[in-house]
């Protein structure tokens, strides 16, 4: 009869692959039971658990562990600062409409905890992207500064394979940011504009005006506007979108948060809103579709 029991236990709290769901947060056991609840002020009751070989208490870490406010609060905050509503907006939001009294600074901090949390994820699948890449860098503002936004779009997915944050534009910077956009991918070709340190990043790399990545023979092809009155549209809009973001915070405050944000806005671009030509999100389209339900980013 005990046996049959622990067999109920491990069943209920393991996956088909008899990975675990929940665990001991003190010392990782599964031998453990319910134990009551735990009451909180404004996400209800949590439940608790008894590890029987450590003999702790203990509630499941399911990405919010010790957030004072629940999951949908969290989530819907971060959904709508990084689409167009201001931290002081959503605040004055989820009072007007939840009866729900959050700091503007405490949005800020949900934003950058849980993008870089989701960017380490995210960074950890593979894609099936496309062979044409082009990649730009743009001037984002802070606090007076005119920084630089590098990133580089799959075209035929529109995922951002990669992006960079840097105070300068030059050779080095244009290395590391090359480097990293073909991690993920195989493209035949990548489109730049023509300023001069992408040709000189390339040789710098490579030793030569091709990329050779894992065996694969990449092109560099670079779009010269003032010969040809043709500009890189294919990464301008998306500079467009993300920049018409950043102006509405007036501008990117201090120089740690800064590259934080772009990397939350770059997760908005890729996993949670639709394309607009495309009517689907780029990620499901590089291969990724990865269940997440309505609100997404709780997915």
């Amino acid at each position: 009869m005990k046996n049959r029991n622990e067999n109920k236990n491990l069943s209920e709290w393991t996956d088909k692959n008899k990975k675990p769901k929940c665990k001991c947060f003190h010392c990782k056991s599964i031998n453990f039971i319910k134990k009551g609840f735990r009451k909180t002020e404004h996400r209800g009751k949590i439940q608790k658990y008894y590890c029987k070989d450590c003999q702790r208490f203990f509630t499941n870490d399911e990405g919010f562990y010790r957030m004072r406010y629940s999951s949908t609060t969290i989530t819907l905050s971060i959904d709508m600062y990084l689409a167009n509503l201001s931290s002081r907006k959503m605040r004055n939001q989820l009072k007007r409409h939840f009866q729900t009294k959050v700091s503007n600074m405490s949005i800020l901090d949900w934003v950058r905890k849980y993008s870089l949390k989701v960017h380490n994820f995210v960074e950890k699948l593979g894609y099936n992207l496309g062979k044409e890449y082009f990649a730009d860098e743009t001037m984002i503002n802070r606090e007076g500064h005119k920084d630089r936004f590098w990133a580089c779009v799959d075209y035929q997915t529109r995922f951002i394979t990669w992006v960079h944050y840097s105070i300068e534009g030059n050779i080095n910077e244009a290395k590391k940011f090359i480097s990293k956009s073909v991690k993920k991918g195989k493209p035949k070709f990548i489109q730049t504009d023509s300023a001069q340190f992408y040709p000189k990043a390339f040789k710098k790399l490579f030793y030569t005006n091709k990329i050779y990545h894992g065996g694969l023979k990449v092109e560099h092809k670079i779009q010269n506007v003032r010969r040809t009155h043709i500009h890189n549209y294919k990464i301008e809009t998306v500079f467009m979108k993300i920049k018409d973001r950043v102006n509405d915070f007036r501008g990117l405050k201090s120089l740690w948060s800064a590259p934080i944000i772009m990397v939350g806005l770059t997760i908005q671009h890729n996993f949670i809103e639709e394309h607009t030509t495309t009517k689907n999100q780029p990620c499901s389209l590089a291969g990724q579709d990865l269940d997440l339900g309505d609100n997404r980013w709780l997915g």
